[in-house]
């Protein structure tokens, strides 16, 4: 990558809140008992034996006289019915996101988590509704969170409901020493070709024909071929932070080496398919630190969100990724 890899963080300033601290006042009645109890209890039996809460409190020893009723009546304070509560069953999302539309369990999963945090109030019917997402947005508001309404990875992770990146990831054994795909190319150990790679994911139906398929969720890319043939198929390290802007692109540019943002990286067969405002986000071989030459990670580390923008391969598939992702090539980014 080439100027990229800087963290970028989407706050929001939280809502403060007054705080209003109201000291409790004791009904009238509750006084009259309380004095009645004085003449007939003395002064440590009426206040509770010194408890020091600050609370009035009138004890009675047992198989005692109670004191007279107040010569007037005291009208019962009314009381809410307490709300059954709403527990999350330890519920988990078994998707990347959840959004208005949405139906079924991982709609109810975020119901619950968000009822069980304060948020929301309405029914638990399983449908993400516009009242679910107007929940989720003050939830993201008030933990400085993206504020999009949508909860996705960060946000159920502040839930409590996410189940972890690495249950999306689909890993493939180690291919047979010196196993090639459908172009030629050596496999990397985290590569797979043909009916032996992991199917394209529902969502990406999108488009037809010669393109790169790649997941933010499964941290996995797909290279598909005029035919619909997976081409080839693997793991990359991704990135950290929002973004890695989903939708079709193309590759726009190429470097056969590049230097990081900092400065302090060589990024190895750089092919580009997204150009902000920091910098480009594209594939690209795992960096070496220049300083040493030694690795920013290992190969067996991919597969997580190590970057801070663009998609770390294996040399093997940065090599493929280089003949295969010419300047034109269609990037759908899910």
């Amino acid at each position: 990558m080439i100027t990229h890899e800087v963290p970028v963080s989407y706050r929001e300033r939280p809502r403060e809140h007054d705080a209003v601290v109201r000291r409790p006042v004791a009904p009238a009645g509750v006084l009259a008992i309380a004095i009645a109890g004085l003449a007939v209890f003395g002064i440590d039996a009426v206040m509770g034996g010194g408890s020091g809460s600050g609370d009035i409190v009138v004890v009675a020893p047992e198989d005692s006289v109670a004191p007279a009723e107040p010569a007037f009546a005291v009208a019962p304070i009314p009381t809410t019915p307490p709300q059954p509560a709403v527990e999350t069953e330890g519920c988990q999302l078994d998707v990347g996101a959840v959004q208005v539309g949405d139906t079924g369990p991982a709609a109810e999963c975020v119901q619950r988590a968000l009822a069980v945090a304060g948020y929301y109030t309405g029914p638990i019917d399983g449908t993400f509704s516009g009242e679910v997402a107007a929940a989720a947005t003050t939830f993201q508001i008030d933990k400085q969170l993206y504020v999009d309404g949508i909860v996705g990875r960060r946000t159920a992770e502040q839930l409590g409901i996410w189940p972890g990146d690495d249950s999306f990831v689909t890993r493939t054994p180690p291919p047979a020493p010196g196993a090639v795909d459908l172009m030629g190319y050596e496999l990397s150990s985290v590569a797979s070709a043909g009916d032996d790679a992991p199917p394209l994911p529902e969502n990406a139906g999108q488009g037809t024909g010669r393109r790169i398929v790649y997941s933010r969720l499964h941290q996995r890319v797909w290279a598909i071929d005029d035919e619909e043939r997976i081409v080839r198929s693997y793991l990359v390290a991704g990135s950290q932070y929002n973004n890695e802007v989903a939708g079709i692109h193309e590759v726009y540019s190429r470097s056969d080496m590049t230097t990081g943002w900092n400065g302090e990286a060589d990024l190895p067969l750089m092919v580009r398919w997204l150009d902000t405002e920091r910098g480009a986000i594209g594939f690209h071989q795992i960096p070496f630190h220049k300083s040493d030459g030694s690795p920013y990670q290992t190969e067996a580390e991919l597969g997580q969100r190590l970057s801070g923008g663009c998609q770390r391969q294996a040399r093997l598939d940065a090599l493929f990724m280089w003949d295969f992702g010419q300047i034109g090539t269609p990037v759908h980014v899910l």
